[in-house]
């Protein structure tokens, strides 16, 4: 998997205080898109072991009041970053306790692979569905269109 960007500290994506990973890879590429730069999975830097480990310690870093983890692109849920997406949510899960964990999908929860809701089963929000142009609205919170969903779903951690 190849990433475009990582913020220790982003308070855009999400509720709280957050670490935001920004992953390459986006098979939708929706006209209109802010972020055209992520769609080729080959775009971006290789995620490696060290920003992983870098992650996680910043999520339990008590300097900061961090809520969790948002996982953006690209897509994470696109299927070259399944595998290292899956590592990164899973270690968090066992290793954050009480940090939630957002992310956004142009994929819609009804057309989820069972690879991506494996992965989407672990999380506590998931924004889906393609950027709309036609749809899109500044007013909306966490989204660019109004096709787009916010599920909340409670997950034991």
């Amino acid at each position: 998997m190849n990433y475009h960007q990582y913020h220790q500290v982003d308070v855009v994506n999400g509720e709280g205080t957050r670490c935001t990973l920004f992953v390459s890879g986006c098979e939708h590429q929706c006209r209109g898109c802010y972020n055209q730069c992520t769609w080729s999975p080959d775009s971006g830097h290789p995620f490696t072991q060290a920003l992983e480990d870098q992650i996680i310690a910043d999520l339990q870093d008590t300097r900061i009041k961090r809520r969790g983890l948002s996982l953006s692109g690209g897509d994470p849920l696109h299927p070259a970053n399944l595998t290292a997406i899956y590592q990164l949510v899973k270690r968090v899960r066992d290793e954050c306790p009480g940090k939630d964990i957002w992310m956004w999908t142009g994929y819609t929860l009804g057309d989820l692979s069972e690879q991506q809701r494996a992965i989407v089963e672990m999380i506590d929000v998931l924004i889906d569905g393609k950027f709309e142009q036609a749809q899109y609205d500044p007013a909306l919170l966490w989204r660019g269109s109004a096709n787009q969903i916010i599920h909340r779903f409670k997950v034991s951690c």
